[in-house]
């Protein structure tokens, strides 16, 4: 097993075919931040471009996956132009983990929500506990999915069905979620690292060069699909940003009271 030490908010780890790579910001619950985002841009880059893997695992350290996007680094945006900068990291980040030349899974326990939840969306196969907590819980300050949400659950549950999960902003457990198609496998809790091992010895016996071929005819059929989607959400998320409703979440969450919206 080889581990890199270059990087400092997540843990890249090599055994054989396989990659790992854990966010490691355990004390926020894995909010991503501008660094963490970069890091992990990087990781999977160095991941895409070794030949020698053929499946990334995608975890969490300490208490959960991840709470989703770093709502106070949010906050310290100054502008449009850092706000730009911000959503460009995001848009690479879903597009090179979607276009991933290698089996992804993502391993879910404790919180999957918001750009978290995007991530593991982005993924091939997604394995969760039975007692994690899965939202797209943007609607709760008055903004849009980002991270490429509105494609990805799009392909995973329709139109219909991913437009009402996005404006109730629910939040699912395991096995609700596995009944939604929102996750593939729910497992009971605890037994994550079983079910990680169990897929990994799957697709290892498995002729993944096939798979990798399949996933790539589907790659090239919707990556400008998921591009326009990311696009939209960009300039989107801007405008919702300016909103009162939007400042009125924002004030409701640092002060830990239920907003009061006016649509507006």
């Amino acid at each position: 097993m080889t581990v890199s030490n270059q990087y400092e908010t997540i843990k890249l780890h090599k055994d054989g075919k396989v990659a790992r790579v854990h966010l490691n910001r355990p004390q926020s619950l894995n909010a991503l931040d501008a660094r963490l985002m970069e890091e992990l841009l990087a990781a999977l880059k160095e991941v895409k471009h070794d030949p020698t893997i053929s499946l990334l695992i995608l975890t969490g350290e300490g208490k959960g996956f991840s709470s989703g996007g770093d709502i106070k680094s949010m906050l310290s945006l100054s502008g449009e132009e850092q706000f730009s900068r911000i959503m460009d990291t995001i848009s690479e980040l879903v597009m090179t983990l979607y276009s991933m030349p290698k089996v992804v899974l993502t391993g879910i326990h404790g919180a999957a929500a918001g750009l978290g939840l995007s991530l593991a969306l982005a993924s091939d196969y997604i394995l969760c506990e039975e007692d994690s907590k899965l939202a797209m819980n943007f609607i709760g300050i008055a903004l849009i999915p980002d991270g490429g949400s509105h494609f990805l659950l799009q392909e995973r549950l329709g139109t219909h069905k991913a437009k009402r999960l996005i404006w109730n902003g629910k939040v699912f457990e395991g096995q609700e979620a596995l009944m939604k198609g929102l996750v593939d496998e729910a497992i009971p809790s605890g037994k994550l690292e079983e079910g990680i091992a169990r897929y990994t010895k799957q697709v290892l016996s498995a002729p993944t060069k096939a798979m990798l071929k399949t996933k790539e005819v589907y790659v090239e059929l919707n990556k400008e699909r998921l591009q326009h989607a990311l696009d939209l959400e960009k300039e989107g998320q801007w405008l919702m940003r300016q909103t009162s409703d939007h400042q009125e979440g924002i004030r409701a969450f640092v002060e830990k009271r239920r907003p009061e919206f006016k649509g507006e």
